[in-house]
């Protein structure tokens, strides 16, 4: 009989990939060890052993990168067709974030790592593309691709889930110049 070899990393990203569904699904306060590791196909002190405490589990799967592309150079009108897809593929439905989106609801420790993830990365990757007030601009594309991931992935808006790619691209292509380029309010002549 053939001795079967462990294959940790194997091991460790079937768990992740089992708690970032069920954290998705159900929640933080409703996930459980055991319903990961039944998941990952492993016994639960496997989990812990890896993990140590279902915090530690789930700070493990909310520390995502997206890897935001480099607006520096890109029109402003350019925005949305350049971020699309990597909005496209962290936010859909195999994406990374989409389960850490639906935690966030009922998790401060899920709201918290999406607002890490938006300070760290995706703020400062669109400053480059502001006129000025990079922080204003950029909350306001973020919480604008964010409305459209819960319109499209949780809500399931129907006109949204079914538009594609390049049509919603269209659609934010006006919106993201605007809130890139255009005067702030109170910079506007009354």
């Amino acid at each position: 009989m053939a001795k079967r070899t462990r294959d940790s990393a194997a091991t460790k990203a079937a768990i992740l990939a089992a708690a970032r569904l069920q954290f998705g699904q159900n929640g933080f306060e409703r996930t459980t060890i055991r319903s990961v590791a039944a998941a990952a196909g492993v016994d639960p002190a496997l989990v812990m052993h890896y993990f140590v405490s279902k915090d530690e589990l789930f700070g493990a799967v909310s520390r995502l990168d997206i890897s935001p592309p480099d607006l520096t150079g890109v029109a402003p009108e350019d925005v949305a067709g350049v971020l699309l897809p990597v909005f496209a593929r962290v936010w859909g439905p195999d994406g990374p974030f989409l389960p850490l989106l639906r935690a966030a609801a009922s998790s401060p420790q899920a709201a918290e790592a999406l607002l890490d993830v938006f300070v760290r990365q995706v703020a400062p990757a669109l400053a480059v593309a502001a006129v000025d007030r990079p922080e204003q601009r950029a909350a306001l594309i973020g919480s604008h691709l964010l409305g459209i991931a819960v319109a499209r992935h949780i809500i399931a808006i129907p006109a949204i889930v079914t538009m594609e790619d390049a049509a919603l691209a269209a659609w934010l292509r006006p919106v993201l110049t605007h809130y890139l380029t255009d005067p702030a309010p109170e910079d506007r002549a009354v």
